[in-house]
């Protein structure tokens, strides 16, 4: 009995010294672990770009395929063991930095089933945004977390204003392809929606536009109201940022859920309820 408990306490050492070090930035061996981690981001994030250069990857894609490799095999150790040492894996691979550390090693792998996705692997940038613990800068989390509760609280509001616009769209891409017709470029009710979405929203490529005078007051119409449409997600968030809160957090990260975003004085994770 005696051994099983010293071998279960080593254990529960090894898993509570390997979470203070890929997790939190507070000890020496944890900042550096970020940052040599964010250095290996960026330059397989830099070979992935490169071997997209044909003239490169004429020369160099094979050293550039073998470094891919060998920076998704320590990335994959490395989402193991974030998995080994949390109490609760499942919850830090359901979260959002869970799905992006995965979404970061899979694609090399489907590459092996279907070349060229490997490229989709830039989604490793993504891991930078832990720079944040690393550097110690909980502030700019704490605007982050009011910037989300804003666009939280204005969701609804935002999407009874997208239906509206899609409700326009539909109408003004269904008239326009009533008055230009097929002879024009308006070849059917699909097409003119595209081209209503892209004058009400003042990008305006060119691939189409109208010829009869009719047309182009429609025209000139839809282009003025998407002045004022662009403008309203911008009133509604901000109209939410003014009632959003800002806290002081910390950078401390839950052992059992690997939440991040506690309040300096919490004692417990206000995602799973464990003790911090």
């Amino acid at each position: 009995m005696g051994k099983k408990g010293v071998n279960k306490q080593s254990v529960h050492g090894w898993r509570l010294r390997t979470h203070e070090i890929i997790f939190e930035a507070d000890t020496v061996w944890g900042k550096w672990f970020d940052i040599l981690l964010i250095a290996c981001i960026f330059l397989s994030v830099i070979a992935v770009m490169l071997d997209s250069v044909r003239s490169i990857n004429d020369v160099y894609g094979a050293a550039l395929y073998r470094i891919e490799w060998i920076f998704t095999l320590l990335f994959t150790i490395e989402y193991i063991l974030r998995l080994i040492c949390i109490g609760r894996p499942l919850l830090y691979a359901g979260s959002f930095f869970g799905v992006v550390d995965l979404l970061a090693i899979l694609p090399t792998y489907i590459s092996l089933v279907f070349p060229g996705s490997q490229y989709l692997t830039v989604i490793r940038i993504l891991r930078v945004l832990r720079v944040f613990r690393v550097l110690k800068l909980a502030q700019y989390l704490g605007e982050a977390n009011m910037l989300m509760q804003a666009l939280r609280a204005s969701r609804r509001k935002i999407i009874v204003f997208l239906f509206a616009v899609m409700t326009l769209v539909v109408i003004f891409g269904s008239v326009m392809y009533l008055v230009e017709g097929e002879e024009h470029g308006f070849t059917s009710i699909p097409h003119s929606i595209y081209w209503a979405v892209v004058t009400l929203t003042t990008v305006g490529y060119g691939d189409i536009s109208p010829q009869t005078d009719l047309g182009k007051t429609l025209a000139c119409i839809i282009m003025i109201m998407g002045y004022g449409i662009i403008a309203v997600p911008t009133g509604i968030v901000t109209a939410e940022l003014t009632f959003a809160k800002g806290k002081t957090i910390s950078t401390q990260s839950c052992p059992q859920c690997s939440m991040e975003g506690h309040d300096f004085d919490a004692v417990y994770c206000k995602s799973c309820g464990a003790k911090l």
